[in-house]
């Protein structure tokens, strides 16, 4: 066998591109899917409190759900978890897209089955995010991780969302029958993905816990681990800074800068082309300048960003600011998701993934609600403003913490627990 020439890069593993390709598959039908069921709702009623209702249906798992998801990716097979949950949730779209062709929908059906896909999708992200570290070796996980963002926003922002709009101007059953197909595209590459050996958990208790036990075990862990405790206060803030500013969007664009809808569609556009465009960014900067500085430099860039978008005086200058606040964006999502997966054990790492979404997602809800109450008290260019000043107060949360060169945290109180052998066998 011919030997490796020296200097050759490391490759993501085969596994990783069964992972990368199933993924992108399902994130296209995700976009029209997105599309598709608020227009459906859109379509039965036009009281606005029931269409809020079917959007909130779908993020109420995130809240009630989340811990015990990711006891649960802990505690089964994780690869079985995802195309067992696929092909669930394609039944489940399949079936309204059946019931869309005979015209048999209804707001409480919309909002049972934005319910349950929303449980599926928590369940899947738990057993999804240790998949990853368990496939590919530390040094690669940044790597690995922005392929992953660049397909969601390529495949789900750029293409299936206005696909999945065009589509349901045909026929609204086209996009939710596309969708249920790919959920089974993505369990089939799931299930004919090469098996890897497990890495080891790093968490084998010796009596077996309850749901309850395991869930506050695994937050207990994550609040004693003081680095991934200050990312996760961290990312609250910025979560709620993001959600709060993209809810008024549409409003800024209109209203202040003088643009149509078609203009807040390129506002949201250029956001996800500015993700595109930081993916080779977040593999350079994180081995130049070591996750933690990325982090805290990253939100003080954020802010300075989010300070010129409120500030901007013509739309060519809100879009460049756009550009930039995605491409940063995705550079700080995708340190933030290497960091956390390459300090938790892979016992561990479906319980605290589901924590950090649960409270992301809590403060994603509060950003919403907040960013309304000053866009409306005070006046649009305030809610940017107050946005550019929370994004800078979030690196204060990283001060005092750093990382030496073999990614141990040499600053603040250890965690007890280590994955023993987070590479690859």
């Amino acid at each position: 066998m011919r030997s490796p020439r020296r200097g050759t890069r490391p490759q993501l593993p085969r596994q990783f591109h069964a992972v990368w390709a199933s993924v992108t598959v399902s994130s296209l039908g995700d976009g029209m899917r997105q599309v598709a069921l608020p227009l459906l709702t859109a379509d039965l009623t036009d009281d606005a409190r029931q269409v809020a209702l079917v959007a909130f249906a779908g993020q109420l798992p995130w809240l009630l759900v989340s811990l015990v998801s990711g006891v649960l990716a802990d505690r089964l097979e994780r690869r079985r978890v995802l195309w067992l949950v696929d092909m669930a949730r394609a039944a489940i779209v399949a079936g309204v897209a059946l019931l869309t062709v005979f015209h048999a929908l209804s707001v409480p059906l919309l909002t049972g089955v934005a319910f349950l896909l929303g449980c599926g999708h928590t369940l899947y992200s738990g057993s999804w995010s240790g998949l990853v570290p368990s496939l590919v070796a530390p040094d690669l996980l940044t790597k690995a991780n922005a392929r992953l963002q660049a397909s969601w926003l390529i495949a789900g922002s750029l293409l299936g969302a206005p696909v999945g709009a065009v589509l349901f101007e045909i026929t609204p059953s086209l996009p939710l029958g596309i969708d249920a197909l790919s959920f089974m595209c993505s369990a089939g590459l799931i299930v004919l993905m090469p098996r890897a050996h497990p890495a080891a958990s790093g968490d084998s208790p010796s009596a077996p816990r309850s749901l309850r036990e395991d869930a506050l075990h695994g937050l207990g862990w994550l609040w004693r681990h003081s680095l991934l405790r200050r990312v996760c206060s961290m990312s609250a803030l910025v979560t709620l800074v993001v959600s709060g500013l993209m809810s008024v969007l549409v409003l800024y664009a209109r209203q202040t800068l003088g643009l149509g809808s078609s203009g807040y569609a390129l506002l949201v556009a250029v956001f996800a082309v500015g993700g595109i465009a930081g993916v080779p960014l977040a593999s350079y900067l994180g081995t130049r300048l070591g996750p933690v500085r990325v982090l805290w430099l990253g939100s003080l860039i954020m802010g300075g960003i989010c300070a010129g978008i409120g500030l901007a005086g013509s739309a060519t200058a809100a879009v460049l600011f756009v550009a930039g606040y995605g491409a940063v964006s995705l550079v700080w999502n995708v340190t933030a998701a290497s960091l956390r997966q390459s300090r938790v054990p892979a016992g561990l790492l479906g319980r605290v993934s589901m924590t950090f979404q649960m409270v992301n997602v809590s403060a994603g809800a509060l950003g919403v609600l907040l960013t309304g109450l000053v866009y409306y008290g005070i006046g649009p260019r305030a809610s940017f403003l107050a946005g550019a000043v929370l994004l800078c107060l979030a690196s204060a949360f990283l001060v005092g913490s750093r990382v030496d060169a073999a990614g141990d945290e040499t600053a603040g109180a250890p965690a007890p627990l280590r994955n023993p052998n987070p590479h690859l066998p």
